[in-house]
């Protein structure tokens, strides 16, 4: 289905919800199409090119209804390579903690990475004289209506000013060198680097400059880290902690827990994702729960809003193998140790250590 790898781990068929395995995931720095972890809260919008259009209104002096010929004929196309991560990515590490009701058990897959083609969102609001003001906020809402949300509605986020005015944020009509496909939100949507793949809102209709953040559901009440005690179902729009930029986060994606394995020299590896605005320094590798640790090797290649990859060899003995990993940004500021230490009632923002044991024989 829409043309994902038969291999996909799917959670959810109405809407599709899926994640490639983490196998596949190290098989390449840019994520191909087809294992792109796809995120959804309804149905999945048909929209053509011709018939898709973008209203932008609200604190500008020129509202203005744009078509997607005139975004690329009037704009000067960019190219960001980013990753995207889904605010769940990693939740099973949390529900093995403490149950999580209610959300899909994402794994290690909820994370891509793709070259995204498209306007730069700051030229748009330019373009209809767009006010400026550090409490000012950029509001997009999609066509998409969720039956998830209280009441069901069509889907929404907001970024503040700043960031929508940053030159990574764009409008984006291509996905690693093709159009971007419907189920990744073409024929348009946003990408935000650095933030939560919430807030890139898929085949966005309408960009509306507010005095606040967005009060649609997707916004005011789910995406947010609740105290552990908070009940999410009773929990008031509003309360507990906005999601927006990524935390700093790193994962094992060349192997999975309980793998068999056979000893001798062992290549182990995955990614690691700064935090917005940083760079991932560096990454260790422990064998011994935590005790001692070796620095991994980085490779660096797409900038500051994508992933990195490590890679780290080993001398694997036969039995059992636990790995830890963790990553340290530029500020010398490293991961959470354990899952129960960052657990919350929805399962969002999981940064802890990955853990994985193998077996060697």
């Amino acid at each position: 289905m829409w043309e994902k790898r038969s291999d996909m781990i799917v959670h959810e068929q109405d809407p599709f919800n899926a994640e490639p395995t983490p196998q596949v995931l190290a098989e390449n720095d840019i994520t191909p199409v087809d294992a792109f972890y796809s995120r959804n809260h309804g149905p999945i919008p048909a929209i053509s090119a011709d018939d898709w259009r973008l209203d932008v209104s609200g604190r500008v002096e020129r509202p203005h209804v744009f078509t997607l010929d005139e975004i690329r004929q009037r704009f000067t196309t960019h190219a960001v390579t980013a990753t995207l991560q889904c605010a769940g990515n990693r939740r099973a590490g949390l529900i093995d903690v403490h149950p999580i009701p209610g959300e899909d058990p994402w794994g290690s897959g909820a994370v891509s990475t793709a070259e995204w083609r498209g306007a730069r969102l700051a030229d748009i609001l330019d373009a209809v004289g767009a006010e400026d003001g550090p409490d000012l906020h950029v509001a997009f809402d999609g066509p998409d209506v969720s039956a998830l949300a209280t009441p069901p509605q069509a889907y929404g986020s907001s970024i503040d000013i700043a960031k929508a005015r940053s030159s990574e944020v764009l409008l984006a009509w291509g996905m690693n060198c093709q159009p971007l496909p419907r189920i990744h939100g073409g024929p348009v949507r946003v990408v935000v680097p650095g933030y939560i793949g919430a807030r890139s809102v898929k085949w966005v209709s309408a960009i509306t400059v507010i005095d606040a953040p967005s009060d649609n559901y997707f916004q005011a009440s789910a995406y947010r880290i609740l105290a552990p005690d908070a009940d999410p179902h009773t929990a008031a729009p509003g309360e507990g902690i906005s999601l927006s930029t990524l935390p700093l986060n790193c994962d094992v994606l060349t192997h999975s827990d309980g793998d068999q394995v056979t000893a001798g020299p062992l290549i182990i590896g995955g990614y690691a994702q700064p935090a917005s605005g940083r760079r991932v320094d560096r990454v260790d590798v422990s064998t011994d729960g935590g005790t001692t640790w070796t620095q991994a090797e980085l490779d660096l290649p797409y900038g500051a809003w994508a992933w990195c990859r490590w890679t780290h060899t080993l001398c694997a003995q036969p039995g059992s193998l636990t790995l830890v990993v963790r990553a340290f940004d530029d500020t010398a500021t490293t991961q959470p140790e354990t899952a129960a230490a960052v657990w919350n009632p929805k399962g969002y923002a999981n940064n802890s250590w990955p853990r994985i044991t193998l077996h060697i024989n």
